[in-house]
């Protein structure tokens, strides 16, 4: 992985003197990069997961990558954040918690806005109140740009926001309001980063939710035609996992006042639309499968409560964090690419 300077810092003091970390979510996409990143970096860590939206295989492919050494640092506890006493076992001497677990995708929330509430905002206030009640340092938590809703202005900046679109987004920037009420009423110290469309290794492309950039390297590999909701000039912020990662490392390791308390964009800071994407992915999956250079995708309707165009201001995590995210949309999906071709393999192009 490349480094910052002020990632390198980080990295190098946490290896001096290793801390415990609480991972929710820890089977998941973000969270098994998490848990993987920490055991090299020689700490303790708990995870946590009830297999909703994780699995197994994350786990046991971060024990296989880091080894058996790094692998005894890790306990895991099957559980739900919905359960309190199991929020309260899975916090207890923990120095920092990163809190993953949550039921994304907008769609889901539009079929399922009770679940969706459940998880994502009583399983958030339970793992506050645990995280406050056993003295954690830092808990750090995702938060989502689905926060900015309405607000047309690009770039998207911290403290402007619009009207939610989803049951989604209600309950990520519920997560923000309750966690700034923590501070200002118990002291508690958090930080939430708004996540920006991360993707790479290990997110899922399979099932109704799954997200476009996982969903489209598999059906190129599997010679299927991939699909785009809308006419392809929507546009994000795609933000490869290895700077989702760093982001919550210089979170939980921050040590000034005006760092604490406060929601940062995590983001690469480059906006690319749908149609430039899929031409980014196919290319990269042709010299594999040559006829694949010849798929067009098929576009289908708008899709509910998506927002037309997304772009982060990451000046604030710059600032306050340090943050410098190393791998634009390009770097991140030559990465991804490898481990899905990897992983899946090809099939000729029907």
């Amino acid at each position: 992985m490349k480094t910052t300077d002020s990632y390198t810092a980080v990295q190098q003091s946490l290896r001096q003197t290793p801390r415990t970390w609480l991972v929710t979510g820890a089977a998941g996409f973000i969270g098994s990069n998490l848990v993987e990143t920490l055991l090299r970096l020689d700490q303790q860590v708990v995870g946590l997961d009830n297999f909703s939206t994780g699995y197994q295989k994350n786990l046991d492919e971060v024990r296989d990558d880091v080894g058996p050494t790094p692998w005894s640092r890790f306990r895991f506890l099957e559980a739900d954040i919905r359960d309190m006493a199991a929020c309260e076992q899975a916090v207890h001497g923990v120095d920092f918690v990163l809190h993953q677990a949550a039921l994304g995708s907008v769609p889901r929330s539009l079929e399922d806005p009770l679940d969706t509430n459940a998880n994502n905002v009583t399983g958030f206030l339970n793992m506050l109140t645990a995280a406050r009640s056993a003295g954690v340092s830092r808990f750090v938590y995702a938060a989502s740009s689905s926060t900015y809703g309405d607000h047309p202005g690009l770039p998207k900046v911290e403290q402007t926001i619009g009207k939610p679109l989803s049951p989604y987004a209600v309950t990520k920037y519920v997560n923000e309001l309750y966690a700034e009420v923590f501070a200002g009423c118990y002291g508690f110290r958090s930080i939430g980063l708004r996540y920006f469309n991360i993707f790479g290794p290990r997110q899922d492309p399979e099932g109704a939710y799954a997200a476009v950039i996982p969903k489209w390297f598999a059906a190129l590999l599997r010679g299927e035609t991939p699909f785009i909701n809308g006419d392809g000039e929507t546009s994000r912020d795609f933000c490869y996992i290895d700077n989702t990662v760093q982001a919550n490392i210089l979170a939980a390791c921050a040590t000034s006042d005006q760092a604490a308390n406060q929601v940062y964009n995590v983001a690469f800071g480059q906006r690319t639309t749908l149609n430039e994407l899929f031409g980014y992915i196919r290319d990269l999956v042709a010299p594999r499968n040559p006829a694949v250079s010849a798929v067009l995708p098929e576009y289908r309707d708008f899709r509910a409560g998506d927002v037309r165009h997304s772009l982060a201001d990451i000046a604030k995590a710059r600032t306050l964090l340090g943050y410098a995210p190393e791998y634009s949309v390009h770097d991140g999906l030559k990465l991804a690419a490898s481990w899905y071709m990897e992983k899946m393999g090809t099939v000729a192009v029907r």
